[in-house]
């Protein structure tokens, strides 16, 4: 993949918003730790240093080489970024007057400038720093002010270096797309041509040069993801793709038989295995989300290599790891940022399966996954299925996982998912699912007194599940919804909505 744009995260919350606007741009990019650099860096036509949770002043300040990038390529610091190409070139940082958070106005920009071309004093930016640059470094010109900070923006004389103390890349900043495009595209020159269908033809090409004439098994989940990497995966080789989709016992009601029927005339080979059993014995007893996460990846692993022994000469595992999965489980390798949760299918597998990983999708985002399919002609009701988790209703069942609790849960979802089709509200909503949660509370029905579960409905909308906001459904659609699940699930006696947002919730419970 050439013209790629390197982003070096140093932890900072809106690393991946940085990657998110650039892709958006149809370019290229990706994430790699600040102290994991890429051995060979000739494919990247620029560098983002991202910001930071980090003080530059401190002892453990994260402290990059930059030897091989520094006045070499095109580099644009953000915030951290911005504060650290000052504080150990010349310049100096100290701590704010004032905290600096949230929303400002440029207050003078420099003229006749290609960084903010397009852009003028008062535009808004966002502000997320408690350190403030007191001194530019050597060489530097400034570019642009707000009230507070007067040091907003700077270049570096004779280098195409850039920094700014704000971010681009959230909504808040109302020109911050077109200045990370004037950085990439006008001053760096690094071509907008990723895009969908770009990347099938690329990846197709690249499976088949990896794969040959090998046999590979693919897991499928009935999910955007799997189905979308599957149809990558038979461009490339077709029949030698052997698909497996699994009954983990924990999938939405009715869901084996779906699923299996919606890829039929898809043309993939696939075999339905039912291992429900399998999975909640292994999960007895274990209430850790961590654990229950881990204990599930370990099964299907199981499961796989089972099944892998009966596909004659089978060499890889497919899998439908996507951008997210990985940037949330990367410090589990080392990275800055901190780990939000594991993924069944990210981490490579155990000595004892002799099977290569492949995976297709591991550089996208969610929606983009979605363009990916819709340019392969996939069905429309298929790409817009609200993602599922790996784990299934495990991670929504808090607490032990039993056959009764996955049937209550299951009855409730299907009530749920089912209200908001009829309702014509499934397609404004990026995900929604039901969690049944570990506490009994006191009821009436009828005459008699009731002490049973409480279920948590959750909705929220989203474009790649990095961020997320809670839907205001409609009031009378949760009564309907609530009326319906007390009346019809044996078992919960009551239904709250959760109205928080990512951050700082996850969308999942666990």
């Amino acid at each position: 993949m050439q013209n790629n744009v390197l982003i070096l995260d140093f932890g900072s919350q809106y690393t991946q918003l940085i990657a998110r606007r650039i892709r958006e741009l149809n370019i290229f990019c990706e994430i790699k730790p600040y102290n994991k650099l890429p051995e060979d860096l000739s494919s990247y036509k620029a560098v983002i240093l991202s910001g930071s949770p980090s003080s530059v002043r401190a002892e453990d300040a994260p402290h990059p080489d930059l030897s091989q990038i520094r006045g070499k390529k095109p580099m644009l610091g953000v915030c951290y970024g911005a504060q650290y190409l000052a504080h150990f070139h010349g310049g100096e940082v100290g701590q704010s007057n004032t905290r600096e958070y949230g929303r400002a106005n440029l207050s003078s920009v420099k003229e006749n400038e290609a960084f903010f071309e397009g852009v003028e004093a008062g535009s808004q930016v966002w502000m997320s720093h408690s350190d403030t640059i007191k001194k530019l470094p050597t060489g530097a010109v400034k570019l642009a002010s707000t009230h507070d900070v007067e040091y907003a923006a700077y270049r570096i004389e004779g280098e195409e270096t850039y920094a700014i103390q704000f971010h681009p890349e959230v909504y808040h900043s109302t020109d911050g797309k077109r200045i990370l495009e004037n950085f990439l595209v006008n001053i760096a020159g690094v071509a907008q041509s990723w895009t969908p269908d770009s990347f099938v033809d690329t990846t197709v090409d690249q499976l088949k040069k990896k794969l040959g004439d090998d046999k590979v098994i693919l897991g499928l989940s009935g999910g955007v993801d799997s189905s979308v990497a599957a149809m990558l995966l038979h461009k490339a080789i077709g029949e030698n793709l052997h698909c497996i989709f699994v009954n983990n016992g924990l999938l939405r009601k009715n869901e084996f038989t779906d699923v299996l029927k919606q890829y039929e005339g898809m043309g993939l080979n696939v075999k339905g295995v039912d291992a429900s059993k399998r999975f909640l014995d292994a999960l007895a007893g274990k209430s850790d989300p961590e654990e229950k996460r881990k204990t599930i990846g370990r099964v299907f692993i199981e499961v796989f290599d089972d099944e892998a022994h009966q596909v004659e000469n089978a060499k890889w595992l497919a899998q439908g790891t996507i951008y997210p999965d990985v940037i949330e489980s990367v410090s589990a390798t080392g990275g800055p940022s901190a780990t939000i949760k594991s993924h069944h299918n990210v981490g490579g597998l155990p000595d004892f399966m002799k099977l290569q990983v492949v995976e297709p999708l591991r550089m996208l985002f969610k929606d983009e996954v979605r363009r990916v399919g819709a340019s392969m002609d996939m069905n429309p009701a298929l790409l817009g299925r609200h993602p599922f988790p790996g784990p299934g209703l495990a991670i929504r069942i808090l607490g032990d996982i039993t056959a009764e609790k996955v049937r209550i849960l299951q009855e409730v979802d299907a009530i749920f998912i089912n209200g908001l089709r009829d309702w014509g509200l499934y397609d404004q909503v990026w995900q929604a699912g039901a969690m049944l949660l570990p506490v009994d509370s006191v009821g009436v029905m009828g005459d008699e007194r009731t002490y049973e579960k409480c279920v948590a409905l959750r909705a929220v909308e989203s474009t790649d599940g990095m961020t997320a906001d809670w839907v205001n459904l409609p009031y009378n659609f949760l009564q309907k919804v609530s009326n319906d699940i007390i009346n019809k699930v044996k078992g919960v006696n009551r239904v709250v909505y959760d109205i928080s947002s990512k951050p700082p919730a996850t969308i999942e419970w666990e």
